[in-house]
Order: structure tokens, then sequence, then C-alpha cells
């Protein structure tokens, strides 16, 4: 059966999709960036205290976990899958759906300028070119993955869409 896991950036729907899809699908959800909170703390902080290298090694870890089990929706952090590591572990034996929007689709998403004091990727400048930089950055890591675009989309539909891809069946319930 496998899972279902989605990238992306950030802001472009991986969490309202995948419970959506989850539903859908009848799967387990699960947000690895709600599970290193639960685990390890606010993400703020374990950047602030133990830098941005200790968070990717708990998601490479997290990764490891998740990969081994079926009947999942993964919602990822937006940096998540660019490591080509994480990457492989899901690749393996699951279907990986990267959602895109566009860098200003994003920055509306994520609350404009406030976002950086929630997200510390955005920290240290201008949130919209930040965005855009990133967005450039991360597009040619997030190429390897099926592609569903979120632009003025609903979450249920673009869950109906990535559930056809699934089982046929359970996109038009």
């Amino acid at each position: 059966m496998g899972s279902v896991v989605l990238t992306g950036f950030m802001g472009t729907g991986k969490s309202t999709v995948g419970r959506a899809l989850a539903d859908l699908l009848g799967y387990e959800y699960v947000d690895t960036d709600a599970v290193i909170v639960e685990r390890h703390g606010p993400i703020p902080a374990i950047f602030a205290e133990h830098g941005e290298g200790h968070f990717r090694q708990l998601e490479r870890d997290l990764a490891a976990e998740l990969a081994e089990r079926d009947g999942l929706v993964v919602s990822t952090g937006g940096r998540m899958l660019v490591d080509p590591v994480n990457a492989e572990v899901f690749e393996r034996r699951h279907l990986v759906v990267a959602l895109t929007a566009t860098a200003d689709m994003i920055y509306e998403r994520v609350g404009g300028e406030r976002a950086a004091a929630t997200r510390p990727m955005l920290a240290g400048g201008d949130v919209r070119a930040r965005i855009a930089d990133l967005l450039a950055e991360r597009t040619p890591a997030y190429a390897r993955f099926r592609l569903v675009a979120t632009d003025d989309r609903s979450p249920d539909e673009i869950a109906a869409e990535i559930a056809a891809l699934v089982d046929p069946a359970a996109a038009s319930e």
C-alpha cells in the first residue's frame, strides 16, 4: 500500500492538503514538523540552541522512521526532502508529491512580513525576497517529484488529484 509523502515550500498547503488527503484515503496523517516539536520542542528554539545541522539530523532520523511505515500521509517540513538522503529514503517505497505555489501566493499564505518571527528560514530581511530566493534554490530539488500546483485551488480539490494517483476510486468519493 505504501504511503503518500507531501513536500514543497512552506505555505504550499502541505499540512492542510495532507489532512484532507488522509481523510480521503483513510490513512493516518503525520506532520513531521509537529512530531519534531512534540519530541524536541519548538523549531525556532532547536535552531537557536542547537543549530540548523542538529534540526536537519532530527529530520533525517524521522524520515528513516516514517519510511518504514505504510498507510500514512506525511507532510514534511519545507526543506526536508531537499536533502537527497531523505528524498531517497521515501522514494524507495512511497509516492512523493511536491506541492507548488508562486512566491506571491506563499508570501500571502505565510502571513507576509510577520512570518520571520515564527519561521527561522525567513528571518533576516525582506520576507518576500527571502521567499523568492529560497524558492529558486529549492525548486530543482522539488522537480524530482510529481508536481501538483496549489495556487487558486481548494485543499479538497488538490487532495482529490493526489488521491487519484494512489487509488482512483478514493478520488471520486
